[in-house]
């Protein structure tokens, strides 16, 4: 998952960065309004963390025109806590606030949380049937055949490989695919996520020892092979 801080604050984004770079993410950063826009129009981001105050343009103005042309979730950084404030930031795009100074917990939760929504409405948007390879999975019925033949998967199975088949080639590390599939909240063993692959394979692959569609990045995470 890639994500982009943005804030003139330097020290204040060298510490957000490095913290959710522990967190898995992939995260870029610049310090003004303007700069943000054009980044997001040329790469793909998962989602964008924006100040309110910043040089050239500030966050109001940059998440207006990030607006015309992407639906990327957008948290806005802000120093002020009144309610006009906020509400004006969600007239303009913004997906949710959090007000300075804060814990750096609650921004992961908040990022989080908001990616995880993001996720499932753009599961939910796409819904019905989907096919790659061998494997085909029902977003509505939450069923999965394997060449055609029913396959029983548990609720955390289905939604992973619907993750990882909706987004071919996205290569997800295990704390992102923990945060997505599992939740913010959950105190599990990341090792769940291993778990959860290798039965997806030993339920979905024709060869579970040697996976056509479920692939490792080693040293990263997972990805659904494309086709």
């Amino acid at each position: 998952m890639r994500i982009l801080v943005v804030d003139d604050e330097k020290l204040l984004v060298k510490g957000i960065k490095f913290n959710l770079e522990n967190e898995g993410y992939q995260v870029d950063a610049c310090y003004d309004g303007a700069t943000a826009v054009e980044m997001a129009k040329t790469s793909e981001y998962d989602l964008i963390i924006l100040d309110l105050m910043m040089p050239k343009l500030d966050g109001l103005g940059a998440c207006m025109q990030i607006r015309e042309f992407s639906t990327v979730p957008v948290i806005m950084l802000t120093a002020r806590s009144e309610d006009t404030d906020k509400l004006i930031g969600f007239e303009y795009g913004a997906d949710d606030y959090v007000t300075k100074p804060f814990n750096i917990l609650e921004l992961k939760a908040r990022v989080r949380a908001l990616l995880r929504r993001s996720t499932i409405q753009g599961a939910n948007e796409r819904g019905g049937r989907l096919s790659r390879s061998h494997i085909t999975i029902d977003a509505e019925r939450r069923s999965a055949e394997k060449d055609g033949v029913p396959v029983e998967l548990t609720v955390k199975e289905f939604d992973l490989v619907e993750l990882l088949m909706h987004n071919p080639g996205k290569v997800y590390s295990r704390e992102n695919l923990l945060n997505l599939v599992w939740g913010y909240d959950y105190q599990g063993d990341i090792r769940t996520v291993d778990v959860h692959v290798r039965r997806l394979r030993e339920k979905l692959e024709m060869n579970p020892a040697e996976p056509e569609c479920i692939i490792t990045k080693w040293g990263v995470g997972y990805y659904f092979k494309e086709e």
